[in-house]
């Protein structure tokens, strides 16, 4: 029974750290071999929940920014305005 925990305590964080080392790489090789070149063309601004399972986002596409309600059922369009100009102080 001693042997089987020993064995258990080392190779139980052993699969977990090849897990997340596999997981990191995946994400690495994503973004270094993706078309667009690691840059996305949708930004999620902001979100706020209003409720269980519902919530509205506020997305950045092509130069406008995309008011989404978000259920469930899916995304809904709200509302579309050109986006705000980044200021640097």
């Amino acid at each position: 029974m001693l042997w089987y925990l020993l064995k258990l305590a080392v190779v139980l964080p052993l699969i977990a750290g090849l897990a997340w080392a596999s997981l990191k790489f995946a994400r690495r090789m994503e973004r270094r071999f993706s078309p667009t070149g690691g840059q996305r063309s949708v930004k999620i601004i902001e979100t706020q929940w209003l409720g269980p399972g519902q919530r509205i986002a506020v997305l950045e596409f092509r130069g406008r920014e995309i008011l989404v309600s978000a259920s469930r059922q899916g995304l809904v369009r709200l509302a579309e305005v050109p986006a705000r100009a980044v200021s640097e102080d």
